[in-house]
């Protein structure tokens, strides 16, 4: 029996931020070298930006998450710090070579691809991001990349756009629970858009994983939670995290609720029945969070499957 029930999901418990959402800050001979590097380049991470706490994490596991096209937002959801704007259509065509600099730099082994939406752009960016893969995929061919994606409108050619060029996984984030949709993202995004685009990719793309991220904290109810999980798997998500919402600032959503560590472990539980196939669940998880640990876990499933034929 769970000390803290799920029926209390949607009840402040607001007494100060519990103990275990306190992040070690990052440091090392690692850390400090790589930084330096990157900023000798002019490269920069989302993980810096972002201040994730996962940072060290990480980059000690030759992950790292990069944003691409720009740092302003065409649209303005209420959990996001980042800017908003219109870009008017600017892009860094250098992008695809910085992102190769980065992997090599890095000695990276899994590259995460992310961006702010630009709708702005006739295709969305679908384009944009198809070259970077396209780059990584000619220059180092044993990178995985991760894609976590806009919603391209749901416009079907600039998805397949995307798709033709190969990502290891692409993610696109459905956020929160159908009820809390609006007001937690912006208008021009949507519960059902998500869950439209997650099941093109997979029904179009079958052998190209497919994951999304849930925020939790904002008033969701359990019930409303597993609807969310039965949506997703529905449309046949390989992967789904879990994380604590926090709010940026005080121009953003409150938090409604803290969740205790072992509610993150019972989600993941029911996530698990369910029927995905890897799931990460805890209070500092964010999308891209230990990313690579699925390419482990499918080699440590193919391995198995061997010795099993065998």
């Amino acid at each position: 029996m769970l000390k803290t029930e799920f029926t209390k999901y949607g009840q402040k418990n607001l007494k100060g931020k519990p103990r275990y959402l306190k992040a070690k800050i990052p440091k090392g001979g690692n850390y400090t070298s790589v930084k330096k590097s990157l900023r000798e380049k002019n490269l920069f991470t989302v993980c810096e930006e972002a201040k994730c706490p996962n940072l060290g994490e990480c980059w000690d596991a030759k992950t790292a998450t990069m944003m691409i096209l720009g740092d302003t937002c065409t649209r303005a959801c209420k959990f996001c710090n980042v800017k908003t704007g219109n870009p008017k259509g600017w892009i860094d065509l250098e992008e695809p070579k910085k992102a190769s600099e980065m992997v090599a730099m890095m000695g990276l082994k899994y590259l995460v691809v992310t961006s702010v939406d630009r709708d702005d752009l006739a295709d969305y960016g679908a384009g944009h991001f198809a070259s970077v893969v396209n780059q990584i995929a000619v220059s180092h061919p044993d990178v995985k990349v991760e894609v976590l994606i806009p919603d391209f409108a749901v416009v079907e050619d600039h998805m397949h756009t995307l798709a033709k060029s190969k990502p290891f996984v692409i993610a696109q984030n459905l956020e929160t629970v159908r009820r809390l949709t609006h007001p937690v993202r912006d208008r021009r995004a949507g519960y059902e858009k998500t869950l439209s685009a997650l099941k093109f990719y997979k029904e179009n793309y079958p052998d190209i994983a497919t994951k999304t991220s849930l925020m939790v904290g904002l008033g969701e109810t359990k019930e409303e939670l597993v609807e969310a999980m039965m949506d997703l798997h529905n449309v046949g998500v390989n992967i789904i995290t879990f994380g604590q919402y926090l709010r940026p600032t005080m121009a953003h959503l409150e938090v409604q609720r803290y969740y205790e560590e072992e509610e993150f472990v019972h989600l993941k539980k029911i996530a698990y029945d369910i029927g995905f196939e890897f799931v990460a669940s805890g209070p500092m998880v964010r999308s891209s969070y230990k990313a690579a640990d699925y390419l482990d876990f499918l080699d440590e499933k193919l391995g198995t499957e061997k010795n099993w034929k065998n």
